[in-house]
């Protein structure tokens, strides 16, 4: 016994002395680092100078060496020579690692030093701040600690002219506050609309009756109104109440939809199951938006005729997972925020350099492998830790996928809602986590001595010099093997779904110039096949190769614009044409590259005229990921420019030109910048299929963020793309359009205020959108102040402390002088951002 009690107690001390081995000597919670932003146009030129402020607050000495700190940042870095302590190093994609030089001494408690270091551009909010860093011992190599005190200063800097309370009033000035009954019963705004006199009133006596090919969607209709609804409306055509909703087969266009509501009956007609589906959701719409709050036992609402359709057949919406994850659910609630505003096309942007969010059953390594993000080296069992997710692997958003089941269902919610989704495969560049993936296999095989199936799925030349991880090699007869694999198992999802799909996206932009120069693999296809003469030509060889794939399975290939182009030359220039190649064969080029005062403002317009069919996917109006605005609190990047809710709305798809305002920086225009550039003719017209927002997800790391940048404007992009081509789009005397403009636009944002968000507020659980901020003007000793969106209660205080729910209602200008704060609060209590304005 006394020696097995020996043996006891020796084993714990191992324990203890090896625990205490592998865990550091410094508590990385013990490390604090201040960000701040000391000054844009550094030296007069483009840079920004920026300081970290390193903080000992702990009771141990912070070591001089034996440490690396790693974090995302998309700026390259120089330190100046008076912050000789630490050096900055760029590895990958947005990481960079900060290591101590000979110089540092470590930190005593309390002992702080500073750290300051000039980067390339300008940085006009928080997004482009440093981000998730880590500390790695060089004692404990395999685990990354994140450092969790982590404090960005407040940006202030008099040398950028950010947006004021009193630019943001002066935004404001032309918009009505329009009374609620005299806006739009339907959003989007409907071809037709009659108001009739009586109303028709919901309730639990109220039955639905459909041709049977619209069973789906009365089962749809049964479940919305049992949401607003006490009692049970049943979907049952052999049920006929006095009260009745009728959904009937019409003689219409394809999305077409009549809605009659008279006061004893519903009907809702079409030709097609879609159509009837518009009609559903243009009912939901004339529902009081307060009507998801709670249940009530009846519901009337005012006897209408309607008859719509939409302006586009294609009415999308991309969005990235593969950046940063998010989960089915959020995907099914951003499924039904699309169908209530009756969009149709929902681009699943789900493979990238920094994820794999679908599982291929067959390849089980791309989600294994591309799922998963966390600190690495070598990135050889998983990604490295980009876009702020941190050292740990598993962590949401870094990490994550859908199984193949979970995939299946959101194609399933997705048809039931009319969205089709198409699925983006990103090849052959923005390719890192396959092409690791299939390394990691190639390895795996290789171990066991089976290099054909080493080989099989094998996305790079192993010989190649000039190797950038995240192309894929398109002389491989391995990479077209991959690709057909992974489109027949995704193939497969849609059948086991019974969901439609008519094009696979496969990427094909940004492959770097230069890129398989140095591949033997490349070098000898060149040589064999007479049609190609340099690396250029395998880009529109890998466009041919996939477009036989899609054909040999009755799809389409789309792509981003450069799937459309061919390099040639011109005085000796490398420049890019509308390829003449692919034009007749189906391929649809989604053409974001548009941006303002970089030269190519008419590419989307080249294309289309050129045969193209053409998906319009602007970055200048539709990149939701773009910052509203110029403030130092908004989140998003600006490299295109800024994007509030007007962009998308004052978006003309047959010509944009006409009322483009800003360029990418934001500064304001001259229409002579539009001179010479190539217009969109009758027969261009014809092949524009429709619009679509983006919204990348590079600063998306949870949901708020998410429906912040969304919401609402997804809203304005549904109103482009189903209402008919406005009157002030056309109208050719320039002050006639703008005083319809400003018409239809006040209207627009009086529906967002004082229907669509309050409707937001509680539909699904209600949505974050963004709440905008409130303008203020100090005139004649007086405060003055406005929204963009009325209908938001704005609530103010004189005290200096921040308004809350009880505190006063604006109604009328402040005399009151000193500090005064303002904010916006939305009908369920959630406010915006503080506007803060001195009366002197």
């Amino acid at each position: 016994m006394k020696r097995f009690l020996i043996i006891l107690v020796a084993f714990f001390v191992n324990s203890i002395s090896a625990y205490s081995q592998n865990k550091p000597s410094f508590d990385a919670n013990n490390l604090q680092i201040n960000w701040e932003l000391i000054t844009n146009n550094y030296n007069k030129d483009e840079k920004v100078l920026t300081s970290l402020k390193f903080t000992n607050t702990g009771k141990t000495f912070f070591p001089a060496s034996g440490w690396t700190i790693y974090f995302n940042y998309s700026r390259k870095v120089s330190p100046i020579s008076s912050s000789p302590d630490f050096v900055v190093t760029h590895i990958n994609g947005d990481i960079s690692q900060l290591k101590p030089t000979k110089n540092f001494k470590g930190l005593k408690p309390n002992q702080s030093v500073d750290f300051s270091f000039v980067s390339n551009g300008k940085i006009l909010n928080f997004t482009y701040a440093p981000a998730g860093l880590y500390i790695v011992w060089d004692a404990h190599p395999e685990k990354g600690y994140s450092i969790k005190n982590y404090i960005l200063k407040p940006i202030v800097d008099s040398s950028v002219n950010f947006v004021t309370a009193e630019t943001t009033y002066n935004n404001n000035k032309s918009i009505e506050n329009i009374p609620v009954e005299s806006l739009p019963k339907i959003f989007p705004t409907p071809k037709f609309f009659k108001e009739n006199p009586g109303n028709f009133t919901l309730d639990k006596n109220v039955s639905i009756q459909y041709d049977s090919e619209f069973s789906g969607e009365a089962k749809y209709l049964s479940n919305e109104l049992n949401k607003v609804l006490e009692g049970n409306i049943a979907a049952n055509s052999d049920v006929n109440n006095e009260k009745q909703i009728i959904l009937k087969k019409a003689d219409l266009k394809n999305e077409e939809y009549i809605l009659d509501i008279q006061s004893d009956k519903i009907e809702i007609s079409a030709s097609s199951a879609s159509g009837i589906f518009y009609g559903i959701q243009s009912l939901k719409s004339i529902l009081p938006a307060n009507s998801w709050k709670d249940k009530s036992t009846s519901i009337a609402i005012s006897n209408c005729y309607v008859k719509d359709e939409p302006r586009f057949e294609y009415r999308g919406f991309m969005f990235d997972v593969a950046r940063n994850f998010q989960t089915k659910e959020t995907i099914f609630k951003m499924l039904d925020a699309m169908s209530l505003y009756k969009m149709n096309r929902f681009h699943f942007h789900f493979s990238d350099d920094e994820g794999w969010r679908i599982e291929i059953p067959s390849l089980p390594e791309l989600t294994d492998v591309g799922g998963k993000r966390g600190f690495t080296l070598d990135s050889k069992n998983f990604l490295p830790s980009s876009y702020a997710s941190g050292p740990n692997t598993g962590a949401y958003p870094g990490s994550g996928y859908y199984s193949s089941q979970d995939f299946i269902e959101i194609l399933k919610y997705a048809t039931e809602r009319h969205i089709q989704v198409i699925p983006e495969i990103e090849s052959p560049g923005h390719s890192r986590a396959a092409v690791k993936a299939m390394d990691f296999r190639y390895n795996k095989f290789m171990k066991l001595g089976n290099q054909v199936e080493a080989e099989r799925y094998l996305l790079r030349d192993l010989n190649d010099k000039l190797w950038t991880d995240n192309i894929m090699c398109v002389a491989l007869p391995s990479t077209y093997t991959f690709m057909e694999k992974v489109i027949d198992e995704i193939l497969a999802m849609y059948k086991e779904a019974n969901a439609p799909i008519a094009t696979i996206h496969i990427g094909g932009d940004e492959v770097p110039s230069g890129t398989w120069k140095l591949s033997p693999l490349c070098n000898k296809l060149i040589a064999d096949d007479d049609r190609l003469n340099s690396t250029d030509d395998l880009w529109y060889y890998y466009f041919d190769k996939m477009e036989n794939i899609m054909s040999k399975r009755n799809l389409s290939l789309s792509g981003w614009e450069e799937i459309a182009m061919r390099k040639t030359v011109l005085d000796g220039k490398k420049i890019y044409i509308p390829n003449p190649d692919f034009a007749n064969k189906g391929f649809r080029a989604y053409v974001w590259n548009n941006g303002i005062g970089w030269g190519s403002e008419d590419l989307p317009y080249k294309l289309a005229n050129s045969g193209y069919k053409v998906v319009l996917s602007c970055v200048s109006n539709l990149y939701f990921d773009l910052a509203y605005e110029k403030a130092a609190d908004e989140i998003g990047y600006n490299w295109a420019g800024f994007n509030n809710i007007d962009k998308p709305f004052y978006f003309i798809p047959f010509d944009y030109y006409k009322n483009t305002k800003e360029d990418t920086d934001g500064n304001p225009i001259d229409s002579s910048l539009f001179n010479g550039k190539e217009r969109l003719t009758d027969y261009g017209k014809s092949n524009i299929l429709g619009i679509q927002g983006q919204l990348f997800s590079e600063n998306v790391r949870n949901t708020g963020i998410l429906e912040y940048l969304l919401y609402p404007k997804l809203l304005a992009l549904a109103e482009r793309a189903w209402v008919q081509n406005p009157v002030w789009a056309t109208e050719t005397d320039k002050n006639k359009s703008e005083t319809v403009y400003n018409k239809d636009w006040s209207t627009f944002v009086n529906v967002l205020g004082k229907k669509e968000m309050p409707r937001l507020d509680y539909y699904l659980g209600g949505f974050g959108y963004r709440i905008p901020p409130v303008g203020a003007i100090v005139e004649d000793g007086k405060v003055n102040a406005n929204i963009q969106q009325p209908g938001f209660t704005i609530r103010f205080t004189t005290d200096g402390s921040v308004p809350t729910i009880n505190s006063e209602i604006y109604k009328t200008s402040i005399a009151t002088k000193g500090k005064i704060t303002l904010c916006a609060f939305s009908s369920d209590g959630r406010k915006g951002k503080l506007t803060v304005i001195e009366n002197k």
